[in-house]
């Protein structure tokens, strides 16, 4: 069942903006620079996590000039509401990782339950290195363990419920460029 539309289009025109478009762009263009350093020669995959790096994935891949071979996963804990739970799996790797250097792309940077199961998938998979690149990272103490921190990071954000650029709202605004906050959350 979809949400009110009129209900979504309040939750935007309140939102306050906390990165614009241009904002993003640049530290899309940063990331890329030092993922490209990294990794122009080591043939990585490079994995999506379905939906929220599906954005992501798709305008940083693009500033990669290296190759490489693309897929995604899909591993979530939210399912459409604001808060996680137990981690469901809806799509694994494809490809053997057997020695290989993966690179998994997603939107946030939260508490870092997804990601982590995510890199352990990998390496249990046989990857040789799990790297992650993600566009926000949520400041706050409450990571899966201490100091946890993306390889690669776009911008750190406050601790409010954020959406766009690949982020959601209940399911919604996942294509709003820029990065906003809901209202009083």
């Amino acid at each position: 069942m979809s949400l009110d539309l009129d209900h979504v289009r309040q939750v935007m025109d309140e939102a306050d903006c906390l990165y614009t478009q241009q904002q993003v762009e640049a530290a899309m263009d940063q990331m890329a620079e030092a993922i490209t350093e990294k990794l122009k020669d080591s043939n990585p995959i490079v994995y999506s996590v379905m939906n929220g790096g599906l954005i992501i994935a798709g305008q940083l891949l693009t500033r990669l000039n290296f190759p490489m071979e693309v897929g995604y996963l899909h591993a979530t804990r939210y399912r459409n509401k604001l808060s996680g739970s137990e981690l469901f799996w809806k799509a694994r790797a494809e490809h053997s990782l057997v020695g290989r250097t993966v690179l998994i792309i997603d939107d946030i940077l939260d508490e870092g339950h997804t990601l982590a199961a995510i890199m352990e998938y990998c390496r249990d998979a046989g990857a040789a290195q799990v790297l992650t690149a993600v566009l926000l990272d949520k400041t706050h103490d409450r990571k899966a363990f201490p100091g946890m921190r993306a390889d690669f990071t776009g911008l750190d954000v406050v601790d409010r419920y954020v959406f766009g650029y690949g982020l959601d709202y209940k399911g919604y605004w996942r294509n709003a460029a820029g990065i906003y906050a809901l209202k009083d959350f």
